[in-house]
């Protein structure tokens, strides 16, 4: 039986995109308390399904599709540039494609907006409708307000047009740098993602006959199915092998598979193929925490799921990314050197605990690959902090191997600059063979 909470967000799924949503509203329609209504909406907002705006309110959103997520809805460019919305609410839930400033003469200027863009410029009006016009949406820097006659247009259009009171340069830097951690965000692909959804879902009941079986298998030519009960608990798997020599009308639950192996929709993708591997596992059935059937995931669906990611390409950088490739070897082997740069300071411009730590693992990592150990995982990094490092200097770290055993190193790495010590660290970490 589905419960209240499946019922609001199968309803709220049912909605068309841009949809005001509200708790009273959800409450009336479905009959149900205020509090069930809150608590769904609320996990709606974290499956992608809504999302609320302050002094707007809550909106259906269509849901992000993972290979699509470096674009940012008009709706969260809203949230991140603590704006309001002037008109064309009804566009809120469009994603932008790309973003400029209007900076530049209004012909220079439409030459580079075109459908789907958002527009970022100061107070210029006739700017705001050419863009409308053009199917742009409009950010307003400065705090200032539009004519009633363009909000209109906007609403016309169902493109936002937008206001905050940062400056131009300010929120172009706050909306690239959100598209960007989007970019570098190592997200985890979970069941859901990839499952084939309840709807689409073959199953045979308890109290089915392994003539059902066949007919089913004629209809789809699968040969595996999940059986439930009356309440769509999964309660068995039954495939080709358990019904071979028995006879039509033997019910299913007499010769099905009880307690299957199953996986809930926030299982990742990496647990569910080591199980499958290990097990050996065709297809196992996606459960939510009652046991109910929500859908199903095949050996193919996963195959096909690593292989995309495999082919997807890493375009964001972290700081370890950055520290990797601003290494370079001095003349002295095994010491490394590096230039402080402004994305390894913290808010003081000096040198950040967390990066001071990277640095370490780095050099200790390089000189076991030198040596031919292997690499490495750290189990213990102990850091002492000497003086402080600002930005644009140059540092010289040299790790030292203290001890190392067959499965184990213990190594010192000091960092220097100008010949004087600045920092020290002591790691201990297990070797692996690469």
């Amino acid at each position: 039986m589905v419960t209240k909470h499946e019922q609001i967000i199968q309803h709220i799924m049912s909605l068309k995109v841009g949809n005001k949503i509200s708790v009273r509203q959800i409450a009336k329609t479905l009959h149900v308390s205020d509090g069930t209504a809150y608590r769904a909406i609320k996990e709606a907002e974290t499956q992608g399904l809504v999302s609320t705006i302050e002094r707007v309110g809550t909106i259906r959103i269509e849901k992000k599709k993972k290979e699509n997520f470096e674009k940012l809805s008009f709706a969260e460019v809203i949230n991140i540039v603590d704006g309001q919305v002037l008109g064309g609410r009804d566009g809120l839930h469009k994603t932008l494609s790309k973003f400029l400033i209007g900076a530049m003469k209004l012909e220079a200027m439409m030459r580079y907006t075109e459908a789907g863009s958002l527009l970022i410029v100061g107070n210029r009006v006739q700017a705001h409708e050419l863009a409308l016009r053009a199917g742009a949406a409009v950010l307003i820097t400065g705090g200032f307000d539009t004519d009633e006659s363009i909000k209109r247009l906007a609403d016309e259009k169902q493109l936002p047009i937008m206001s905050t009171s940062y400056d131009t340069f300010t929120v172009a830097t706050m909306i690239n740098r959100a598209i960007y951690d989007q970019l570098i965000k190592k997200e985890i692909i979970f069941v859901d993602d990839i499952s084939t959804s309840f709807e689409e879902a073959h199953y045979l009941k308890a109290d089915d006959t392994v003539q059902d079986w066949h007919d089913l298998n004629h209809e789809t030519t699968h040969t595996r199915f999940p059986v439930v009960d009356d309440e769509m608990h999964v309660v068995g798997m039954i495939a080709s092998r358990d019904i071979i020599r028995k006879e039509r009308d033997v019910l299913i639950e007499k010769v099905m598979t009880k307690n299957p192996q199953v996986v809930q929709q926030k299982t990742s993708l990496a647990y569910v193929a080591h199980m499958m591997v290990w097990e050996g596992i065709e297809v196992v059935p996606v459960v939510d925490e009652s046991q109910m059937l929500k859908g199903i995931v095949t050996r193919q669906d996963v195959l096909k799921a690593l292989n995309h990611i495999q082919r997807q390409p890493q375009i964001g950088e972290t700081i370890e990314d950055i520290i990797s490739r601003d290494f370079s070897e001095a003349e002295e082997k095994m010491v490394y050197e590096t230039i402080v740069t402004p994305q390894m300071t913290n808010q003081l411009g000096t040198l950040s605990n967390g990066v001071f730590t990277s640095l370490a693992t780095e050099a200790a990592s390089r000189m076991l690959i030198h040596l031919k150990k292997g690499d490495l995982v750290v189990e213990n990094l102990t850091v002492f902090f000497i003086k402080p490092v600002q930005i644009d200097t140059k540092l010289v770290i040299k790790p030292h191997l203290l001890e190392v055993g067959r499965i184990y190193a213990k190594i010192e790495v000091e960092v220097f600059n100008e010949r004087k010590l600045v920092g020290k660290s002591l790691l201990m970490a297990q070797l692996i063979d690469r």
